[in-house]
This record gives C-alpha cells, sequence and structure tokens, in this order.
C-alpha cells in the first residue's frame, strides 16, 4: 500500500519558466535513465526478490525513486508554467506565443501535446517503455545492471546540471544526482554481501575458456594491459591458426532422418544456381549513367547471351 506526502522529498525553487530547459530535464522523467524506468526496475525485482533484506532494500529505493519522479516532474511542469497558461489563454500574439513554445528542444510537443505538464517521454518525445526494465530474476544479475543504470542516471543528472544556470534548478538535480551515488552504494554492498557473486547464475564456466583473452581486432592500436595479459590470461594472437577452439572441424552439423535428408536434397536441387548462366536483369534493362557494368558489358558475356536478351537490350538502350 502506498500513500502520498504532498510535500516533496526536496524542495523545488525555479527562477523562471523554460520550456526548452524543461524538455531536456524530461529525460530524467520518462527517458531510459530516468526516474520511472529505475522506480519499476527496483519494484519488480522486489517482489520477486527471495531474500528479505534484499527484497526491503528494493522496495525502499525503489519508493524513493517515485519522489524523485514527482521532483523532477514538478520542475518540469513549472518550467513549463508560463507557456501552459499563455497558450491557453491566447494572451500573447501568435508570433510570439509561437516563439516562446519554439525555444528548443521539444518544447512544442510538450506545450501542445501535453499542456506543459510533465509527459512520460524522453526529452525527443519518444514515448516511455516498459522495455526500459531489464529485470533479469536474478539478484547477482540484477544488481550488477542496477548500479550500471544508477552510474548512467548520474552521468546525464551531471550534464543537466552543465546546461542551466538556474540555482534553484541546480541545487535540485545536485540532491538527486547524489541519491545515484548513495542508491549505487547498497546496490555495491547488498552484491558484494553474497559469497559467490561471479559469474552470475548458478553453472560454472566452462575452464578452458575462461581465462582466454581472444585478441581479434589487430594492427595499429594493438594494446595489451591488465584486461589481456598477466598470469590471469591466456592470450591469443593466431587466431586463424587456432580455429576453431574446440579442436573440430569448424563445421555446423545435424543429424537428419531418411525423410528429412530426401526433402533437403529435392529443395538445394530445385533451388540451386546455374553458375554459368548469365541473366539479363532488371538493372541491366534499366540502366544508366553510374549503374556499373552491365551484363551486354561485361567480358565475354554478350557472346554467352541468348539472341533474344540481346535483342531485348538493344530495344532498351535504343
Amino acid at each position: 500500500m502506498f500513500m502520498h506526502n504532498k510535500r516533496l522529498q526536496y524542495t523545488v525553487r525555479v527562477s523562471e519558466p523554460n520550456p526548452a530547459l524543461a524538455s531536456l530535464l524530461l529525460e530524467q522523467f520518462g527517458g531510459p535513465d530516468g526516474e520511472l524506468a529505475a522506480a519499476m526496475r527496483y519494484f519488480t525485482q522486489g517482489l520477486g526478490e527471495a531474500d528479505p533484506g534484499r527484497k526491503d532494500m528494493l522496495l525502499d529505493i525503489a519508493t524513493e525513486e517515485l519522489s524523485h519522479l514527482e521532483v523532477i516532474g514538478s520542475i518540469v511542469a513549472m518550467l513549463n508554467k508560463g507557456a501552459k497558461s499563455a497558450l491557453t489563454e491566447a494572451t500573447m500574439e501568435e508570433a510570439d506565443l509561437y516563439m516562446s513554445i519554439n525555444a528548443g528542444g521539444n518544447s512544442h510537443t510538450q506545450a501542445i501535446l501535453y499542456g506543459g505538464g510533465p509527459a512520460l517521454t524522453n526529452s525527443s518525445g519518444v514515448p516511455w517503455t516498459a522495455a526500459y526494465v531489464d529485470t533479469r530474476g536474478d539478484p547477482v544479475c540484477d544488481l550488477r545492471s542496477n548500479i550500471a543504470a544508477e552510474s548512467r542516471a548520474k552521468i546525464v543528472y551531471e550534464r543537466l546540471i552543465n546546461i542551466t544556470d538556474d540555482p534553484g534548478i541546480k541545487d535540485a538535480l545536485g540532491f538527486l544526482m547524489t541519491r545515484e551515488v548513495a542508491h549505487q552504494k547498497s546496490f555495491e554492498k547488498a552484491l558484494y554481501s553474497i559469497k559467490d557473486n561471479f559469474p552470475p547464475g548458478k553453472l560454472p564456466g566452462l575452464a578452458a575458456y575462461a581465462n582466454l583473452y581472444v585478441n581479434t581486432s589487430q594492427g595499429e592500436g594493438d594494446t595489451t594491459g591488465p584486461w589481456n595479459e598477466g598470469d590471469q590470461w591466456e592470450r591469443l594472437d593466431d587466431i586463424e591458426g587456432n580455429l576453431p577452439l574446440d579442436g573440430g572441424d569448424g563445421d555446423a552439423t545435424v543429424t537428419l532422418s531418411k525423410a528429412e535428408v530426401k526433402d533437403y536434397a529435392a529443395m538445394a536441387k530445385r533451388l540451386a544456381s546455374d553458375p554459368k548462366a548469365t541473366p539479363v536483369t532488371g538493372a541491366d534493362l534499366g540502366g544508366g549513367p553510374g549503374a556499373g557494368k552491365l551484363s551486354d558489358e561485361d567480358m565475354g558475356g554478350a557472346a554467352d547471351m541468348p539472341e533474344a536478351k540481346k535483342m531485348a537490350l538493344a530495344q532498351t538502350k535504343a
């Protein structure tokens, strides 16, 4: 059960309306790294969590994220307040009103379609989607994803702070940014409270490949570091000479029944290509400047071409 306290978790003080800034701040309202996505991610994880400690933590943070959604939404509403009333009451000349709602970003869509209210979209007007919620139901996997989500959200808040000179907005955004740091710390503590937290899941990795670094991008710029050298790694530079890695022949095979073999052979025969054919195609018939070589221009192609096709090409070019 939820109860709503009408006081915000953090006071919102906006100096003046700014529809363009409002549209950019929607990134943290209905965007992939925004507060709604975070709330739904942690809420669904908490409902499915078997560990009582992690369950309590996830529901605590999920509920706080909803309060952050309220803070960022209130900022957006205040930034749009002037444009909202001007648009509703039509007290400005058309040109001035147009300029006020078309200040930048997605501000015109927010004004016309949503009336200046905070919309569940990102800063480009793309609607929020449950696809942003990447819960997998494994705490080790989900906690790592949560840590990354909090990191991404902090970076987005940093960028939003850097594009406004409104001290009240900077203050509120700084609070929201800092809460991302606190949540990341909680998730990291929860992750490392699980004794065997790497790799995710129950099944162990295959020993032959767990320490293998495959240097598949070679040439100028090839670099070594702790990610691919040292006692922890077996580095593979000769890719072609060591394929396939399992020691097999590298071919894909499947066991078919006699009936399936017969059907496959019939299909392959029916759909086989003729490597000696020189067919005239639509590109040949309609080719113009810039089309490249056509069948009648290929070396040896015209000699092998049926007479009817030669005539068709000649008539087309004529």
